[in-house]
Order: structure tokens, then sequence, then C-alpha cells
């Protein structure tokens, strides 16, 4: 039977379906704003390399004619998805005229109460509440900056209830570079923008949103994101480059399939045909 050959196939389609899946989603947000595009990353998965020394029994050595193993299974190679990373490289900015919309120009990200807890935003569409709240477009309250000096959610931290930031009800807003928030002259507060110098451990939770997988990661020492009004940042997904990866992407995984049905032709063959010879 030609089973090892026909998972390594189907191992290669099932790759770039996932592939096919997260150009897909590229490709419908490539008008959200602040939105980063994700990309898949491969590896060949060798099961001879990868089983424990304990349950490989068979020599890591090049086979010969004199010296023949049981393989047990190690001998297949497959295709492995080994992880999706997001893309957070700086996007465009597109001029909208609201002053309530904010871009961010760096690594930062806007701070917003959720009904999860605290997440992060790229997406600077902001609005009033009735409650005269500024709220993102989803509702969720923009926090001020925590000035305690204390690390995020230790009990010396200022609690994101009591940064929620209250507008009056009339008058322009502005905000300054430095994401400072003044409304006839009074000073509101300060945009919660953070910063890190890794952000591998940020993962995305739908809505624009991103929440940290280790809360223990402390903040970049030298923030250095400025705040543009009146402005948004656009995707840094590249429309014409995704649809050229989805195009490859679709044919990888049709050659796929036809290397599949190919084995799976052979495998009839042996159980219908060669019998037939003897």
């Amino acid at each position: 039977m030609s089973t090892k050959g026909i998972y390594t196939a189907l191992s290669g389609a099932l790759a770039q379906s996932q592939q096919l899946d997260t150009l897909a989603n590229n490709i419908a947000n490539v008008n959200t704003p602040g939105f980063k595009g994700d990309r898949n990353t491969f590896k060949e998965y060798l099961t001879v390399l990868e089983k424990a020394p304990d349950v490989n029994t068979v020599p890591r050595t090049v086979a010969s004619l004199d010296s023949f193993y049981d393989m047990q299974g190690t001998d297949k190679s497959y295709v492995d998805v080994s992880g999706t990373f997001t893309d957070h490289t700086q996007g465009g900015f597109k001029a909208t005229g609201n002053s309530l919309d904010v871009a961010l120009e760096g690594r930062g990200f806007i701070e917003v109460l959720t009904p999860s807890g605290p997440r992060l935003t790229r997406k600077g569409t902001m609005t009033l509440s009735p409650d005269g709240i500024l709220v993102t477009t989803d509702g969720h309250p923009v926090l001020s900056r925590d000035d305690s000096g204390a690390p995020p959610g230790s009990p010396g931290a200022t609690p994101p209830q009591d940064r929620i930031i209250n507008v009056n009800d009339s008058g322009a807003i502005t905000f300054t570079q430095q994401g400072e928030i003044f409304q006839n002259g009074e000073n509101l507060g300060q945009l919660s923008i953070v910063e890190f110098d890794s952000m591998d451990h940020l993962k995305k939770v739908g809505n624009a949103l991103y929440a940290s997988t280790d809360p223990t990661i402390p903040l970049s020492g030298r923030p250095n994101t400025g705040v543009l009004q009146g402005f948004l940042e656009t995707s840094n997904v590249n429309i014409v480059e995704e649809m050229t990866k989805m195009i490859q992407t679709s044919r990888n995984f049709e050659s796929a399939q036809r290397v599949i049905k190919a084995y799976d032709e052979i495998d009839g063959k042996l159980v219908n045909e060669v019998p037939k010879l003897g």
C-alpha cells in the first residue's frame, strides 16, 4: 500500500488549506483600520527525528543493502504548520477629518476596557457615548494612562474602571501628538498608549483587539508612539501581494489533491489488479 505517500500529500493539502484561510482573512480586512496581516510558517516534520529516543528504535544512519530495519513508521515526512504570526509593520495614513479619529505612528497600542478586561488596539475610531465617555466605535471605553508607576494588574496599579475618560457635553476635543486630550482648554487626561520591546506574545482576540498571552512581560521603557488626530492607520495588507499568494496557494492545493488521487488509484490497482496476476 502507498499509505505513507498519501498521508504526506494530505498533510500538504491541509497546510495549503490553512494558508488559504489566513490569506482570505487578510484580504477581507484590507479596508479595516489598523489591521495587521497574518502569516503562516511551515516546516518539514520528519518522524524519524521527532520521535523520542526510547520510542524510535531505528538507527539514525543511512540504510544500506546489507542492513534493513523495521522502520516502525518513523520514516514518514509531513508538512507541518509550525505557527501563525502577525506582521506588525506600520500601515499607511488616511485623512478622515473626524476629530475623534486617531492614527498611531510607531509600535504602540491604545488601551481599552472590554467585558473581558483591558485589551489593546490599533483601530483609532472613537466616539462619545450617551454618558459622555470616550469609547471606541465598538463601545469599549478608552483608558487614560496609569500614572501610579505600578506594573499593570498589580495591587498598586490604578484600576481600569478609574481610568475611563469622561468628556464634557460640548466643546471641540483636541489630541496632542503625545496623546494628551484637551477640551475647552481643560486637560482631560492622556491616552494610555503601551509599547512592548517584543510583540510575539500578543494574540488577536477579534474586533481589532489584542491580548497578551503573558501579562508578566514588561512594557517598553522607551515609548515613542505619536498620535495623529483626524487620521486613521490603514491596513498593512497589500491586496496585490495577497491575491498573488492566494493564486499560488490554490495551485499548490490542487497539486496536492492530484497527488492524493494518484496514490488512491495506485492503491486501487494493488488491491484489485495485482492479485489477478497470480
